[in-house]
């Protein structure tokens, strides 16, 4: 089932998609972060989807949304700033939504960077269980010190990205003792790819 909300964000209504597998985990529920705006990146991007489809695949419930002023999302771009604070107001409301207990939290490119932000402002109440991030953008935005959290986060890098510096990725997750799975031959966008990232991320799913 899936089912389109609208979440009061602090620059206005986000739009948000909430998908219950048909056989759904308790307490549990995973949000997904989409890559640039200014890229044309939404919540339909077919990366954020496909991560989508791997979590529900174990049962977990999703949610996806769009970032302030992309699709029926009011305000406009902030750089990274504001998009934190969407992720968090759309987290809160998954949790309150499905009285998740613990949380799966995942982005692509610009979308791992708000969701590793947001990862390290989690209420208490929450227990954040796994981290994605995929081709994230160490070169261009100042992530946070994940060493806490190292052994719940899982890089994935494709070995041809033309956006990313892979070299500097592997470089920042080394420092960081992160696990980190490279995908030969596989451009930032994850082109021809799709299929081996949902294997991954459903192998790598408790």
């Amino acid at each position: 089932m899936t089912a389109t909300s609208y979440v009061q964000g602090r620059a206005g209504r986000i739009e948000t998609r909430l998908t219950v597998p048909s056989t759904p985990r308790t307490g549990q529920v995973a949000v997904i972060c989409h890559p640039h705006p200014l890229y044309g990146g939404t919540m339909t991007n077919k990366v954020v989807t496909t991560v989508a489809k791997a979590l529900l695949d174990h049962g977990i419930t999703t949610v996806i949304f769009n970032f302030r002023g992309v699709g029926d999302s009011e305000g406009q771009h902030d750089y990274g700033r504001g998009e934190v604070d969407d992720a968090l107001a759309v987290t809160a409301w998954a949790i309150e939504q499905t009285q998740a207990k613990t949380l799966i939290l995942a982005g692509f490119s610009f979308g791992s960077f708000i969701a590793a932000m947001a990862s390290q402002q989690l209420p208490s109440s929450i227990e954040l269980q796994q981290l994605w991030l995929l081709a994230p953008p160490v070169h261009h935005y100042q992530f946070p010190n994940l060493n806490a959290e190292s052994q719940k986060i899982r890089v994935i890098q494709g070995e041809a990205d033309e956006v990313v510096p892979v070299a500097d990725v592997l470089a920042w997750s080394a420092a960081h003792q992160l696990t980190t799975i490279r995908l030969p031959a596989c451009s930032h966008f994850f082109h021809g790819h799709l299929v081996a990232l949902r294997q991954i991320i459903s192998q790598h799913t408790p």
